[in-house]
């Protein structure tokens, strides 16, 4: 079996383990118990969806789906920093205020 089909059978059976204990909230009620238990299932599904991007042999820009098993969707692009220091001033001093009009010219 390859590392896909590991990951397809693994994401199906936490499916249905998600489906049960749905069920079982039903059956028994909402309470600290249950409410363990179905964290449990849902970080379960995070770490097999991490697990599933970090994979070799799978296509890297693609990831599993959270919900439902579905297919795949496009992955977040990587986030880009922003300095916080400011701009260099000198690149705007061929540049009129936009909105605010020429320095020396009166707004209408």
């Amino acid at each position: 079996m390859s590392v896909h089909d590991d990951l397809t059978s693994v994401q199906r059976c936490l499916d249905d383990l998600h489906r049960s204990v749905g069920r079982l909230e039903q059956q028994i009620g909402p309470g600290l118990e249950m409410r363990r238990v179905r964290t449990d299932a849902d970080h379960l599904r995070e770490s097999v969806a991490l697990l599933r991007e970090a994979a070799p042999g799978l296509s890297p820009g693609l990831s599993a789906a959270p919900e439902q098993g579905g297919p795949p969707s496009p992955r977040r692009p990587d986030l880009v920093s922003i300095p916080d220091t400011p701009y260099d001033s000198s690149l705007w001093t061929d540049s009129d205020d936009e909105g605010l009009g020429a320095h020396d010219r009166h707004a209408p």
